[in-house]
This record gives structure tokens, sequence and C-alpha cells, in this order.
């Protein structure tokens, strides 16, 4: 059994609005060039809504069951609940985390942070990881200055039992300095989902 840390090593997190291409036939993609994790985030202007959202919701579902990967729900508890999904990801103007857990209390809860204020504030004991950034600028996160990562080694010395996951702006050619600045997972959007070779992305990360 891979611990969390292990598992949130590689983790993808992707919705319909960015793929170019079936969103299924590049998390098969993914998933065989090694991601660890899965988000299933429909998110923005141009993301599926309603039955459409859960139609692609159960077929990214049943992928990740079929490689044994764990498949998390951003925001949504009742599409987490649908979905039967491993957990479930919120941010800081979400549904509080007490709640979430209360709600799912066997699941995997990450919470996203932007500050070290953020950190401090949050119920860390509820939850399994943080999601920390946007380290650099990211077209995902638009409205939201880039942290930097000079960070993550505080949020560890805060919170030694929580994994972190660094998101934002990270690449193949900057990964290695966020994990050594303490991060356990990286998590793309993009860099895949926008990757000509996802293998060769992958790998790199």
């Amino acid at each position: 059994m891979h611990s969390l840390s292990e598992k949130l090593r590689k983790y993808l997190i992707m919705g319909s609005q960015d793929c170019e291409r079936d969103p299924e036939q590049i998390l098969r993609e993914a998933i065989d060039a090694g991601i660890t994790a899965f988000q299933y985030r429909e998110k923005g202007p141009d993301a599926l809504t309603g039955a459409e959202r859960l139609k692609l919701g159960v077929r990214l579902r049943e992928v990740c069951k079929e490689r044994d990967i764990p498949f998390i729900v951003n925001d949504d508890v009742e599409l987490a609940s649908d979905l039967e999904a491993d957990g479930i990801h919120v941010g800081q103007e979400d549904l509080p985390v007490e709640i979430v857990r209360e709600r799912f209390p066997d699941k995997i809860i990450g919470l996203s942070v932007s500050s070290m204020k953020e950190v401090r504030n949050s119920r860390l004991d509820l939850v399994d990881y943080v999601g920390a950034g946007p380290i650099y600028t990211t077209p995902t996160k638009p409205n939201q200055e880039s942290t930097g990562y000079h960070w993550l080694e505080e949020i560890h010395a805060f919170a030694p039992n929580v994994s972190i996951v660094a998101i934002g702006g990270i690449k193949p050619n900057n990964a290695e300095v966020v994990l050594d600045a303490g991060a356990d997972g990286l998590a793309v959007v993009t860099a895949v989902t926008q990757a000509k070779n996802i293998e060769d992305i992958v790998r790199q990360l």
C-alpha cells in the first residue's frame, strides 16, 4: 500500500474545459505515463454542467477505478457522493472542511492554501493534504498572484503530518526545485492536457 504522499506525487487536475480532445483519452494516456492521482475539476465559463458533467465524471471515474488511481472531485460534495469519489478538494471559500470531514469521514480531503496565514487559520487536522499555490503564474488561476516555493518548507514545519501538493505553473523545468523546497507532490493541468507528448511530460515530472 502506497502512502498518500506517494499517491499524490504526480497529480493531474482536469476538466473538459482544459482539453482540446477527448478528456477520457487524455486521462488514459496520462495514467499510462505515470500520473498517480486525478482530480475532476469542471470549472469556468466553458465547463460542463448538470447531466453532462455527471456523464463525463462517470467515464473518468471508471478509468481511475480500473487503474487504481485516486479519483478526487473538486469543490462539489454532491458530485463527489454521486461518483463515489475517493476524495474531495475544497478551496478557502468553499464548504468548510469541518462539514466536509463530517460528511466524508473516510475520504481523502484536500484544501487549497495560498499563504501561511491561511495555513495557520485552517483546520489542517481534518485534511489529508494541502494544495499550495499558485507557485508560479498560471492561466488556470488568472486572478491570483504567484506565491513562489520558499514557503513550502514552512508549511511542512507547521503541519508535518499533512502532505503538500504544489500547484500553479508546474512544468518539467521547475519541478525539481519545487520538490526540493518541500512539496510531496506536483499538481499539473495544462502541462499535461495541452502536451504534444504526454508520456514525455509526465516522465520528466
